[in-house]
């Protein structure tokens, strides 16, 4: 019996995909139907939530049960890539709900309905214009991705080596003398020290619902210590109490994760950038870590968090609630390399050099991002033509200097 490629649309625009290889007597249904490269098939039941996509070439071939029905389209007078980017809007979704029958939960669309809903059409040729040029931006962000992926892969690999060798540049024959440490082998000039030896660690302030109050001191809390290594600086607490100064933030300042359900998210830190404009606290399930200036410079103690030298789950316990909760007293005997304040000034730089480019990777990405989306906006609800397009160029007439338009892939 010969096995057979099944294939479904996932929700939300992300296309026709892989169902599964199955041998034909193992299929329940008796009736099914072959795909076709370029075919639109979407999912009767979840239409509504963009379960629809275009057959890709390596899928040809493929088999669907009758759920699936598959529309073949005019390539004469509609560009593939240009409804795609059009379907790809939540809003061009709403339509199919007011073409679905059936009991709630179950309710299909029909699609001798689905087939008579409008779409916008402007002339091919500007079509193809449009999803050129949304194309060219969704390719540029998706290139800034690859960017900022092969940062923060060599962001690794340099802390690797600088916490191993010391500030020596990559590739170097000749680093400082080495010793062997009970963290493995170090620069000569390093000490292994307990973390609670060259820095102080202290939890969070509790507080009940009667002391929270909009005018009064802010609070961070677990989810103000971003993903990207920063403490939001706009806390979304604030207390009318009075709060001691040793709970209050300075610049440079580091907070931890110290109580969570996933024993990878303990741990977890950021730090204050930037000097708070106003007092700002810190909450209960956080650790403040400050280092003592004579011996831990922050940005360094922020990079070593962030590296494997402290396994932050060994020093954590589970509670019978299933969350993992950060022990303070084990957390301050954990072991660290600790370079003299100068290498560890010129460590902490390195990174942040590092940090620098994949923060303005960043940012690059978010606005292409919005260009994407303001441009699909504007081209799709006619707002922003690509009018006089002939053929592969844009005609001239009105626009004698233009540049004509990039070659388009067919």
């Amino acid at each position: 019996m010969l096995d057979r490629v099944l294939v479904t649309v996932k929700l939300y625009a992300k296309g026709v995909v892989l169902r599964s290889v199955t041998r034909g007597d193992k299929i329940g249904t008796k009736i099914l139907y072959k795909v076709e490269e370029g075919d639109f098939v979407f999912s009767k039941i979840d239409l509504r939530n963009g379960a629809w996509g275009f057959v890709p070439l390596e899928l040809a071939g493929a088999l669907v049960s009758g759920d699936f029905p598959i529309i073949r389209i005019d390539q004469t007078a509609v560009w593939q890539d240009y409804l795609t980017y059009y379907l790809s809007q939540p809003y061009t979704w709403e339509p199919f709900r007011a073409v679905s029958v059936g009991t709630t939960g179950r309710r299909r669309a029909r699609p001798d309905a689905v087939m008579t809903l409008p779409i916008p059409l402007p002339p091919l040729p500007e079509q193809r214009a449009i999803a050129h040029v949304l194309r060219t931006v969704q390719r540029a962000k998706e290139a800034t991705e690859g960017v900022i992926a092969a940062l923060k892969e060599l962001k690794k690999s340099l802390m690797q080596h600088l916490f191993t060798y010391g500030p020596a540049p990559v590739g170097a024959k000749n680093f400082s003398p080495q010793r062997e440490t009970e963290l493995g082998p170090l620069p000569k000039e390093w000490r292994v020290v307990r973390l609670g030896e060259v820095a102080l660690l202290e939890r969070g302030l509790s507080w009940s619902k009667a002391d929270e109050g909009s005018n009064g001191i802010g609070v961070l809390s677990i989810p103000d210590i971003l993903t990207n290594g920063r403490l939001n600086p706009f806390p979304r607490v604030h207390l009318s109490k009075q709060v001691t100064s040793n709970k209050l933030l300075v610049k440079g300042d580091i907070l931890l994760v110290g109580s969570s359900g996933s024993a990878e998210n303990v741990g977890r830190s950021g730090i204050l950038r930037e000097e708070p404009t106003s007092p700002l606290a810190f909450a209960s399930f956080t650790i403040r870590l400050r280092g003592k200036p004579d011996a831990l410079l922050q940005e360094f103690a922020f990079y070593l968090i962030q590296s494997s030298w402290i396994d932050f789950a060994h020093f954590s316990k589970r509670a019978a609630d299933g969350k993992y909760n950060l022990q303070l007293r084990q957390l301050q005997s954990a072991f660290i390399p600790l370079p003299p304040l100068e290498e560890q000034r010129e460590i902490a730089r390195m990174l942040q050099a590092v940090d620098a480019k994949i923060a303005a990777k960043q940012a690059r990405r978010a606005a292409l991002e919005e260009l994407f989306k303001t441009l699909l906006h504007e081209l799709m609800s006619g707002r922003l033509r690509l009018p006089n397009i002939v053929g592969r160029q844009r005609s001239r007439d009105s626009a004698p200097d233009a540049d004509p338009l990039p070659e388009l892939e067919d």
